[in-house]
């Protein structure tokens, strides 16, 4: 049972994020194709351990690594990731958030990131509140749906619990330390960030709107209990 429940939890963080910051990278290069594009990030703490075809979240978008340069890293953006994202601006010595995919049996801080960006938002408001500092961020309502009070939200990669939500924005309550350790600081209003909802919400939709005809899965709760989860 508990050699199953490890193979699982490896299979299901592999590629996986938890939305905790590692370091804040530089762009030092970006190569633009015709829709495509291939950047160049200057880092440190994320190189401690990086190989060729490893993931690195940057600003929240998975990027797989083409290579490895003595102080920083390659990877290549496609068309369907520039249309979806943020990434489509970056440009020479744009600061961006980077962490590296989770270990299977690492500690779990933030919550399940899968670094593939539902859209973007537009910052509204920035107004600091005592030591915090609140963001109101807005955008489309396809995303507001899965967006609810105290619900995790991922922006640009980092994982923020939401602290208000109405039919056309939402608010997300920063404290120092993440203003310390994100790219949050050098954001003010009318910037675009990426974002990615809570996953469980998205299967669970999924779920309710299964068409009865279906064959059930075997996938039950007796299963997964009977499985140690």
């Amino acid at each position: 049972m508990k050699r199953l429940t490890k193979r699982f939890f490896a299979y299901l963080t592999k590629g996986m994020f938890t939305g905790l910051i590692e370091e804040i990278g530089t762009v030092s290069d970006v190569i633009r194709g015709a829709n495509s594009s291939r950047v160049t990030i200057k880092a440190d703490v994320v190189l401690s351990d990086l190989k060729l075809g490893d993931s690195v979240a940057t600003n929240g978008v998975c990027l797989t690594v083409t290579s490895l340069i003595r102080d920083g890293f390659t990877a290549d953006i496609m068309h369907e990731t520039l249309k979806s994202s943020s990434l489509s601006g970056l440009s020479s010595g744009t600061k961006v958030n980077l962490e590296r995919a989770m270990m299977a049996g690492g500690r779990f801080g933030g919550h399940m990131v899968q670094g593939h960006v539902d859209g973007i938002g537009t910052i509204w408001n920035v107004e600091g509140d005592d030591n915090a500092v609140i963001y109101t961020i807005g955008t489309e309502s396809d995303l507001l749906k899965y967006i609810i009070k105290k619900g995790s939200i991922t922006i640009d990669g980092i994982s923020l619990t939401i602290a208000a939500v109405d039919n056309q924005s939402f608010s997300v309550s920063i404290i120092p330390h993440t203003m310390q350790e994100t790219t949050l600081p050098h954001k003010k209003k009318g910037d675009v960030v990426n974002l990615e909802v809570d996953m469980i919400a998205k299967y669970i939709e999924k779920m309710l709107r299964a068409d009865p005809a279906e064959p059930k899965s075997k996938v039950t709760k007796e299963f997964l209990l009977e499985n140690g989860f």
